[in-house]
């Protein structure tokens, strides 16, 4: 059966499924290959019953082990379809083939074997011809349609989807309603945040040295100062935990020996979070949008060559900071700024890459070049951006595969920059990892945490691809997801006291709100946004997310709430047909409402900041071991046998434009 469902993906990877090749289908099956003259090539489509044929069909054979009649291989390929349906019928959604589409996959040796003793007994001998011909053709039919159906459990849907052409957007259209929440335009901002971003990086480095003295000053100066090359824009999320040293009595033990800390638990590297933040000045109406376009966009639009035309804000989710974005930009550069939305699936994106020059499609259908991009494509950006450009794009596309939305990635540049801190007393704190797990390790993993993980498609975002589990049910629901990539990551979970992960250094659970007026303590993440230029880093925004449900005490307490309602704090929702909405109930600003139910001080502020940097920092070297010197030519060239040794998942390396 295996070998029968990695042929039809060999069949997907060669987008032939409309009419499948039969030696894809029955080499792996038989051992060897059609060869002409037999024409056994069968309709997209299960077809009705073939007519009979005005001449007697061709000869044919399978090589090797020798010539093999058309009645056997009608046998072959009605098992074939048959195992086929099986499978499908234990896997899709919409069951295996219906009996109108698989008129002859029943047929077996006997039935066939009996026609052909019939015909030979005094029966026409064209009949029998013309069964076998209509069993053949229904069979390798049956296969093709198995083979769609299969394709579309394992391949992600392709939906066409028609997008506008650009437009130019001028400093006059940045209007605060249009891009920013309507909460947020009425906030104040909380003095304690309003106090945290007012300190500078030379006060954050006095008071985190004066409370870790362990640190070595000279490595945390280093790392706030650190010049990124490729990742200047990031977004952390963090959730507040308290670690139990000994699992045997956990209350008790969080209460001798338990300390808060920040524990990374995804990079973005197209954050969100300008349209959630309270102004910090009044004065300026742009907030962060301008924050993050002056300190970090500006610096690189320095480098662009102004022969190659305009500037852009090229997105394909988030219009209203996007547009924000592209307003703001006009404001800062005093020019003209296109606004395009690109899609994965777009069937006429109006993008394109020349020379690895971006351009744009206006509304009069003209295309016009340009020299610096601000990227705010979050979805599987390096199927559509080069990985080198001439154009500058803010953040290149490396920073992406290489940590920014690439959890795997992630994972080991953290690994290697903890390395290099070793001596430091900095580290970056994120949850127990496993990398490159398959589908079927996943239940033993799960084991090795006490029952309790999380599990990651590494390559998704916005709260997609992500899967809490903490029973056999959220297991099972999950092995019978159809997923598209073939490796995953398995994550320690941090839950409650008494439903956590155990892991190698001890238990981790979520801090949470302080309880409301019915005792009731929520999940929250926390979303810190820094930028990187010249000067090192700075802290933009911040904002904070709630699950949907309290947390329970023990998960028999409500075995109708599943762990990802409690745990679950992502605001983007992604509907069948693939557009986003947002439910901003669940946001919490850092105004005087909703800031003081975190439970956070300012040094909870600034270990976040420090954690952020330093996790952008290791993907930032990551990107630099993946892109090297182009001895060919000039710019630089991806290092496509480093990341797959790093990145072992064949179906993402086939996504890569280079």
């Amino acid at each position: 059966m295996n070998t029968l469902v990695d042929s039809t993906k060999t069949a997907a990877d060669k987008n032939s499924f409309g009419s499948l090749d039969v030696d894809v289908i029955l080499k792996p099956a038989l051992g060897g290959t059609i060869t002409p003259p037999f024409d056994a090539s069968g309709p997209a489509t299960a077809p009705a019953p073939a007519p009979a044929p005005s001449h007697k069909p061709r000869g044919g054979s399978i090589t090797p082990g020798g010539s093999i009649s058309k009645s056997e291989l009608s046998t072959m390929t009605g098992s074939i379809a048959s195992k086929l349906d099986q499978y499908l019928g234990n896997t899709s959604p919409t069951g295996g083939l219906s009996r109108a589409n698989r008129s002859s996959i029943d047929s077996t040796a006997s039935d066939l074997i009996s026609a052909t003793a019939l015909s030979n007994q005094g029966g026409n001998g064209s009949s029998s011809e013309v069964d076998e011909d209509t069993a053949l053709a229904n069979n390798l039919a049956a296969i093709s349609l198995a083979a769609q159906k299969i394709s579309d459990i394992y391949l992600e849907p392709k939906p066409k989807r028609a997008t506008q052409d650009g437009h130019q957007v001028t400093n006059e259209h940045f209007e605060p309603e249009k891009h920013f929440y309507p909460r947020v335009l009425n906030a104040q901002i909380h003095p304690m945040v309003g106090y945290f971003f007012s300190l500078g990086n030379e006060r954050i480095i006095a008071r985190y040295m004066h409370l870790n003295p362990q640190v070595s000053e000279e490595h945390l100066r280093r790392c706030l100062e650190y010049v990124p090359k490729h990742f200047q824009w990031a977004g952390k999320r963090f959730v507040a935990s308290v670690p139990i040293a000994d699992c045997s009595d956990l209350f008790n033990v969080t209460t001798a020996s338990g300390h808060r800390q920040m524990i990374i638990v995804e990079t973005n590297s197209c954050p969100s979070g300008q349209k959630s933040m309270p102004l910090l000045s009044e004065s300026d109406e742009h907030g962060g949008y301008r924050l993050v376009l002056e300190s970090a966009f500006k610096d690189i639009i320095d480098n662009a060559d102004l022969s190659l035309g305009d500037l852009a804000v090229v997105c394909d989710k988030n219009m209203m900071e996007s547009s924000g974005y592209a307003a703001t930009l006009a404001e800062v550069m005093k020019e003209k700024v296109w606004l395009v939305e690109y899609y994965e699936h777009d069937q006429d994106p109006p993008v394109k890459w020349v020379d690895r020059v971006m351009y744009i499609r206006d509304e009069k259908k003209e295309w016009h070049s340009i020299r610096a991009c601000f990227r705010y494509v979050t979805q599987k950006p390096w199927n559509r951006f080069p990985l080198y450009t001439k154009t500058v794009v803010m953040n290149q596309t490396v920073a992406c595969l290489a940590g920014g939305r690439n959890k795997m990635m992630a994972a080991k540049a953290y690994e290697l920059f903890n390395a290099e801190l070793a001596d430091s007393g900095l580290y970056v704190r994120v949850p127990e990892t496993i990398n490159n797990v398959t589908k079927n390790e996943i239940p033993l993993w799960l084991d090795s945490m006490g029952g309790h993980a999380v599990v990651k498609v590494p390559y998704s975002n916005a709260g997609q691809g992500v899967y809490t589990i903490t029973n056999k049910q959220e297991l099972q629901d999950f092995m019978d997801t159809p997923q598209h990539y073939d490796k995953y990551i398995v994550q320690s979970l941090v839950g409650n006291a008494s439903w956590s992960s155990i892991t190698r250094h001890g238990k981790f659970y979520h801090v949470g709100t302080i309880p409301n007026k019915r005792n009731n303590t929520f999940v929250t993440d926390l979303r810190m946004m820094v930028a990187g230029n010249k000067q090192g880093f700075r802290p933009i925004c911040i904002y904070a997310r709630r699950a949907r449900k309290p947390l329970i005490r023990h998960l028999e307490d409500d075995p109708s709430t599943t762990s990802w309602e409690m745990l679950g704090t992502n605001l983007s929702v992604k509907s069948p047909s693939g557009e986003w909405s947002t439910e901003a109930a669940r946001l919490l600003l850092m105004d005087r409402k909703d800031f003081n139910q975190l439970g956070l001080g300012v040094d909870d502020m600034i270990d976040a900041y420090i954690q952020t940097v330093l996790s952008v920092i290791a993907i930032d070297k990551m990107c630099q071991r993946l892109m090297k010197d182009n001895t060919d030519g000039p710019g630089q060239t991806f290092d496509l046998e480093l990341f797959k040794a790093l990145n072992p998942d064949s179906v993402l390396w086939q996504e890569v434009v280079l």
